[in-house]
């Protein structure tokens, strides 16, 4: 496909990687990521491939929420740097061709944020109507509580006012009034300084809930959210036309749709592919492809200028929400056996290499579906060398842990004193053993995989923008086989045909496909080791795939076919018919 038909939408095939300054790298040797330290590291992230880093939010805070209790939209928090830092990461990360968005935490703001402290001073002050206050607490939702461990309550007693705030998670995160007309252009002053300082977007936080009715008396002056998400892109779109929207949206596919802006794509840009990230875990669990197969069946394609994300962690607990409760018994019996693993009964908070038992072969797969699956793989800091967590840290810090860069002193990620830097990993998964510069110098290590894998996804465009088709992998692979480990699907777009087949099983196998509108004029060519298949004249290829085997092809004729690492070059000038070459063991 031609290169030219992508750069205004330049998300569609990008690699977005998630960090946290905080615990990216320490520039000022205090113990604290900072913006000095984390520019110093963009080169690491150019060498990956990575197009678009996403900051998670670095603005003042209090800190009780990892950052997410704001207290200043338009600055940056002291600890991680100045304003001026921030305009010299922008130009470093730009200079290298990287784009940057941050998260937009605009559902509430912290109980120190001026704006709250003036709005609690009075029930005539300016601000009152910037959050939600009732006479008395209306009834709660269980299931709406966000952290079960922490609250009992969406609504907290001001004894000042004598009302009640409502707060959808801690009781020191107010929610903001986002009905209101005078908040919403404040949300759009929001996006639009920060775009003025270099942002091509936003990653925004807990989507379904900006707008939402909390209150008896608001159905009749709740304003439709998609007409909100509608202006809001309309705003970006104006200020900069290839700015994104890159929403967390965990709602069943029929209800998420909507947030795209149905067939318009008016709204949300990307969204989260929450339910296929869920169904991965359960078809690992049971070494099983079927449920994953399922949920991409299940998925509707998004509008012609959205996108899906999807990914392997995150940097909140690995929600397993949508799945039912037998199901997510069997991801936590695989992966999370002992209640400290697990958080909030819904989820788990570890990372793959851990949850996998350092099973390399394992999770080299599972990077390989993340970067053929449809859509923009996004990548949390850390997942590059196989990171793993510590459990000794609260609720979701245990997966926030300092980043690892060499084997030396807290990792490298600072000079200071160990007694000053909080959370290094100890252990099998610290920085002795997993580290950026150790992994550089492995040809066998995950980060040259990862790698590898970013450099075939960025040269396939076609993963992103085809249409694909999840294939039956062989003669048991029906509805009435007791498993199938294998997942194959087809992309094809503009004449292409792209093909990726994995295997979920440690025992090796056999896969045969048919492949419609392909014969013998085609071959199958490796992109990820050396070696072809033939294509039967009834389009049938079979080939093996080893335990937790990966393998994705390209169709052409045997003249077009890439070369493989044997091949001499000028010497290649055909593929005899019947002839076959494949080296994947």
């Amino acid at each position: 496909m031609r290169l030219s038909l992508t750069s205004d939408v330049w998300w569609k095939n990008a690699v977005i990687y998630c960090l946290d300054i905080e615990t990216y790298a320490d520039g000022n040797g205090d113990g604290i990521g900072d913006f000095r330290g984390a520019m110093q590291h963009i080169d690491h992230l150019d060498r990956m491939g990575v197009t678009c880093i996403w900051l998670m939010p670095f603005f003042p805070t209090p800190d009780r929420d990892d950052g997410y209790d704001i207290t200043d939209f338009y600055s940056v928090d002291p600890r991680l740097g100045t304003l001026g830092d921030f305009v010299e990461f922008m130009r470093v990360a730009g200079d290298r061709g990287i784009r940057v968005i941050a998260d937009l935490v605009v559902n509430h703001t912290s109980d120190e944020h001026p704006w709250f402290k003036e709005a609690r001073s009075g029930r005539d002050s300016h601000y009152r109507d910037w959050y939600i206050w009732s006479d008395r607490p209306e009834p709660d939702d269980p299931a709406g509580i966000v952290f079960p461990d922490q609250e009992t309550s969406l609504w907290e007693h001001d004894e000042t006012s004598g009302q009640y705030y409502f707060h959808r998670f801690y009781r020191f995160q107010p929610d903001l009034n986002t009905a209101n007309p005078v908040v919403q252009d404040e949300i759009s002053r929001i996006l639009g300084f920060w775009m003025e300082l270099g942002l091509s977007g936003f990653r925004v936080d807990a989507v379904p809930y900006l707008l939402e009715q909390v209150t008896e008396h608001d159905e009749d002056k709740l304003p439709d959210p998609h007409a909100f998400f509608n202006c809001l892109r309309a705003f970006m779109s104006r200020r900069d036309g290839s700015a994104v929207l890159l929403g967390e949206v965990n709602l069943p596919y029929d209800d998420l749709v909507k947030y795209f802006g149905n067939d318009l794509g008016n709204q949300i840009t990307m969204c989260f592919d929450f339910i296929g990230m869920q169904r991965m875990y359960l078809s690992l669990a049971r070494e099983d492809a079927r449920p994953l197969r399922d949920a991409m069946r299940e998925r509707p394609r998004p509008p012609k200028d959205c996108q899906w994300a999807t990914f392997v962690r995150n940097h909140d607990e690995l929600t397993l929400d949508k799945l039912s409760e037998p199901e997510r018994e069997e991801v936590f019996a695989a992966f999370g056996p002992e209640e400290n693993m697990r958080l909030f009964g819904r989820g788990l908070r570890r990372r793959l290499p851990t949850m996998l038992g350092g099973d390399i072969d394992r999770i080299k797969m599972v990077y390989s579906l993340l970067f053929s699956l449809p859509g923009t793989p996004v990548l949390f800091y850390g997942e590059e060398i196989g990171m793993g967590e510590n459990l000794d840290l609260e609720g979701r810090q245990a997966v926030r842990t300092p980043m690892q860069w060499t084997p030396n002193r807290n990792g490298g990620f600072s000079e200071a004193d160990p007694s000053k830097v909080h959370g290094v990993v100890r252990g099998e998964y610290g920085p002795e053993r997993v580290n950026v510069s150790a992994q550089h110098r492995d040809p066998d290590s995950l980060l040259v995989w990862i790698i590898r894998l970013i450099r075939n996804y960025r040269d396939t465009p076609e993963l992103a923008w085809g249409d694909y088709t999840v294939l039956d992998s062989g003669p048991d692979s029906g509805p009435d086989s007791r498993t199938d480990p294998v997942l194959a699907h087809r992309i094809d777009f503009d004449g292409a045909t792209i093909l990726a087949v994995h295997n979920f099983s440690d025992v090796p196998t056999e896969v045969e496909l048919t492949l419609d509108g392909l014969d013998s004029s085609k071959v199958l060519t490796d992109l990820l080791v050396d070696g072809a298949i033939e294509v039967s004249d009834e389009g049938r290829a079979r080939f093996k795939l080893g335990r937790y085997g990966c393998r994705w092809f390209r169709a052409s004729t045997p003249e077009a076919a890439p070369a493989g690492s044997g091949d001499t070059p000028g010497k290649r000038d055909h593929i005899p018919k019947g002839w076959v070459r494949d080296e994947s063991g």
